[in-house]
């Protein structure tokens, strides 16, 4: 005999707990997912339901001592797994599932399409958010299986607008809190008006390049003050035009959100930097430029690596360079610096996963790419040339602990020939982390307000970099650490 009625067990925390969907809405929980401070989401639960310990353990597979122990702070989630199983337990909304940097429920209808695709099977300009990927697929054929909510794949230029403002980020925060807000209003109007005007390409291209420069120029504000209004710009006008036309917009879009990708990375927040640089490989796909697309495939890359994937990143890199070798024709200066750039991008990837035969063999290739081209031009916005390749030398050697070979490089490098700032600041930060590991604790000091004079917010601004600091703090002996110390508190670098 079925049970019903109060003497059925409870199938959800629907069931258990009467969540009102006004909570997820609250400032106070918005505020705890975006730190992923899930005691806090616990007692706020717990405050609004009148739900015991107990009947939120059982929602969320915890015992009650369990989630004691994390309301009152003695323990702490941070495995995405459980992650997941808490906003699955708790059936919370996709906003709130976004806010604490999962992916929504809703996915795409096919879980087998996907924008990591070689431009000749990839979906026209013109097709929708709905064929958007769940896992990656390298131009080769080769898959590298990705859980959906492990990358919180982008489901539309809506969603990329409304997770941006919806998640917390370090960096200067008045800034970054209007590009959220600019965003969110972004996100709530997601479909051209019929009574805007025809997309200015032209302007448009001004606008893209714009961004690129003071990316570039380490202007990492500014860009994130008018990125909003450049990316409605970009949708506009994909969303109005055809034919080629379509595909110069696509072009843009993909260099647009690649912009946006590399400051969200800078600014260590490495889900939605995903999702910016799944949006600009679509839109590359879209253009159907094979140097857009490998332009794209090095953000993409990137991101793989910062999220943990590196060996993925590195056969990303490779694959899409051999994709961009056999696609083009003419293996121009361009050719040679979007090829020279993804391969480095593959390199450091490797290195990361520390497989050193991999890095060095991408790293030669690149050299080989850098001495064709004959100079650091820039093109494509690159950055690429036999200098930039050098650069590249010193993170690598620092990333697979050989600190000393890193200084030696980086000595030998003419830093008048290295004309973008973002790069001569990332030598910097690379050459100032390789001296405190050889235990030159003034030599770091010196370089880092070296790099704090050329590009502040590559210091003020980047996480890993303010965590840098106050490594030197904590290390120095105490002439040094008495300088470190008061250059940290000049910048706000709290200890």
């Amino acid at each position: 005999m079925t049970r019903t009625g109060q003497d059925e067990m409870p199938k959800s925390a629907n069931d258990l707990i009467d969540i009102p969907a006004t909570l997820w809405q609250r400032p106070a929980m918005i505020d705890a997912l975006r730190r992923r401070d899930i005691g806090r989401v616990f007692e706020l639960v717990g405050q609004y339901t009148e739900a015991s310990q107990t009947r939120i353990g059982i929602a969320t597979v915890f015992s009650q001592p369990k989630v004691s122990a994390i309301i009152h702070g003695v323990q702490h989630v941070e495995e995405l797994a459980v992650f997941e199983r808490i906003a699955d337990g708790l059936r919370m909304p996709d906003s709130a599932r976004m806010a604490l940097g999962l992916a929504p429920v809703a996915g795409p209808a096919d879980p087998t399409s996907s924008a990591f695709i070689p431009s000749g099977d990839s979906a026209s300009p013109t097709s929708t958010s709905s064929q958007l990927p769940t896992r990656t697929v390298l131009p080769d054929g080769q898959e590298e299986p990705v859980q959906r909510r492990t990358f919180v794949t982008l489901t539309g230029a809506s969603l990329f607008g409304a997770v941006l403002a919806s998640t917390n980020r370090s960096g200067p925060t008045a800034a970054t809190e209007a590009f959220a807000g600019a965003l969110a209003a972004y996100a709530a109007d997601s479909k051209p008006s019929e009574t805007e005007a025809t997309p200015d390409l032209a302007a448009l291209g001004r606008a893209v390049a714009m961004a690129k420069r003071d990316y570039q120029a380490c202007r990492y504000a500014d860009v994130i003050d008018y990125m909003p209004r450049l990316l409605t710009g970009t949708r506009i006008a994909n969303g109005r035009l055809s034919g080629d036309r379509l595909c110069r917009a696509a072009a843009l879009s993909a260099d647009a959100h690649h912009v946006a990708a590399s400051i969200l990375l800078k600014l260590g927040d490495q889900g939605l930097a995903w999702l910016a640089a799944d949006r600009s490989l679509q839109a590359a796909n879209a253009s159907g430029d094979p140097l857009t697309i490998a332009s794209s495939a090095r953000i993409i890359t990137h991101a793989l690596t910062n999220s943990g994937y590196r060996s993925a990143a590195a056969s990303t890199a490779s694959s899409y360079a051999k994709q961009l070798h056999r696609d083009t024709r003419a293996h121009d200066p361009e050719f040679h610096s979007v090829y020279g750039a993804l391969l480095l991008r593959g390199a450091f990837a490797a290195a990361q996963d520390n497989d050193r035969r991999t890095a060095h063999e991408l790293l030669d290739e690149a050299d080989e790419a850098g001495k064709r081209l004959g100079t650091d031009a820039n093109l494509r916005w690159t950055a690429f040339g036999p200098v930039n390749v050098s650069l590249h030398r010193v993170n690598i050697a620092l990333t697979l602990g050989d600190a000393g070979t890193a200084i030696d490089t980086a000595r030998r490098i003419n830093l008048d020939l290295v004309t973008v700032t973002e790069r001569k600041a990332s030598l910097l930060i690379d050459t100032a982390r390789a001296f405190l590991q050889c235990g030159k604790h003034e030599n770091s000091y010196l370089t880092l307000r070296a790099t704090h004079d050329i590009a502040p917010e590559e210091i003020t601004g980047r996480p890993a970099v303010r965590q840098l600091a106050r490594d030197l703090i904590t290390t120095a002996p105490p002439t040094v650490q008495r300088q470190a110390a008061e250059f940290a508190t000049e910048l706000g670098i709290a200890r």
